[in-house]
């Protein structure tokens, strides 16, 4: 008799463990929230698109938004030989 137990148990063990689990899991979540007590109220985060964008806003606050670099100046940023590539020697000085 055990043997056919054994096998009905090995065959059918993901049809019973499943829902045990499942039982005992939802248990222990309610059981802990029981003895914990409910979370304090979350106040809401913001993401940080929003955190950006306000830091960008301050940032303009106090600056003049009609003093511009021109693009002259930013050329210091590319790199030199990109840029120099096709140029004369004259024209670099």
């Amino acid at each position: 008799m055990w043997p056919v137990v054994w096998t009905a148990m090995r065959t059918y063990a993901p049809y019973v463990t499943f829902p045990v689990a499942f039982v005992v899991g939802a248990v222990g979540y309610h059981l802990e929230w029981f003895i914990r007590g409910s979370p304090p109220p979350r106040q809401e985060e913001r993401g940080v698109l929003e955190l950006r964008e306000e830091r960008k806003l301050e940032e303009l606050t106090g600056r003049d938004s009609t003093q511009v670099t021109s693009l002259k100046d930013r050329l210091e940023f590319t790199p030199r030989a990109a840029l120099n590539r096709n140029r004369s020697e004259k024209s670099q000085e």
